[in-house]
């Protein structure tokens, strides 16, 4: 149980946390339900910063609003609770359960990050058996945010995900995993979160959570109603968007 001293070290927290939330939504954050920009230079910059992997904020500062523009995408493994959960026959595989999924993971979040920061997008969380990367929109053109994130996730999908299954048979003869892909776009305030002195560059966004729910699909590319009403049409294109509801909310598979 909590001490009286670490009820109100909590609580304190809690407060002082609650009062630097609701300044950036004065300063600014509310606007991102209006589809309207912040600019980075309209606040002065506070002592209190991080570095950063979020594209386009190398440093991110913890009194400064800023509200940007990305494509979040989220990758992620399936089965892997079960993967940890249920053994399996030392006939079929060289290695079980938690050794099983600490290889797999080990294994497939770095190259995730790897096909991705080579479509210039960057991983800002390792969400255990997933990676949440950003790929910054430019307001001139969002097309090229479009194509990037499509590119890292089908190679994510196919040839990545190849690679990875045909490492882990070779060396521990493990069946195949498989993954799916979600893709949102919206605008996401940039801040700080976490104790004085162990802060975390974070993006909050719609983006980020309506990926993650669509990142529910097997060896699949879904995305939300934005990126698809914003994909750039091209004569005689063959990319076809399939309806698909997936963790309650609707999306669309990329076929």
């Amino acid at each position: 149980m909590l001490t009286s001293a670490q009820k109100i070290q909590v609580r304190n927290l809690v407060n002082y946390s609650l009062d630097k939330a609701e300044n950036h939504w004065k300063n600014g954050a509310y606007q991102l339900f209006e589809g309207r920009s912040i600019s980075f230079e309209s606040y002065n910059k506070s002592m209190d910063s991080e570095p950063s992997k979020i594209p386009g904020h190398s440093v991110v500062h913890d009194d400064v609003t800023v509200i940007d523009e990305f494509i979040a995408y989220v990758a992620d493994m399936r089965d892997s609770s079960k993967h940890l959960m249920c053994e399996i026959s030392a006939k079929n595989s060289k290695v079980s359960r938690l050794q099983r999924v600490f290889y797999e993971t080990s294994a497939l979040l770095p190259a995730l990050a790897l096909t991705i920061n080579f479509n210039n997008g960057k991983v800002t969380e390792y969400l255990g058996d997933g990676v949440l990367a950003l790929f910054k929109v430019d307001p001139e053109d969002k097309s090229k945010a479009i194509y990037a994130a499509h590119e890292a996730a089908k190679n994510a999908v196919g040839q990545t995900r190849d690679i990875v299954n045909e490492i882990l048979e070779e060396r521990y003869s493990l069946p195949k995993i498989d993954l799916g892909v979600g893709l949102a776009m919206s605008k996401a305030l940039i801040t700080l979160v976490g104790l004085e002195g162990e802060k975390h560059p974070k993006a909050f966004g719609e983006c980020v959570f309506r990926a993650t729910k669509l990142s529910g699909g097997r060896n699949q590319i879904i995305t939300d109603e934005i990126v698809k009403s914003t994909w750039p049409t091209v004569k005689g294109g063959t990319l076809v968007f399939r309806q698909k509801r997936i963790k309650e909310i609707s999306g669309y598979l990329i076929m």
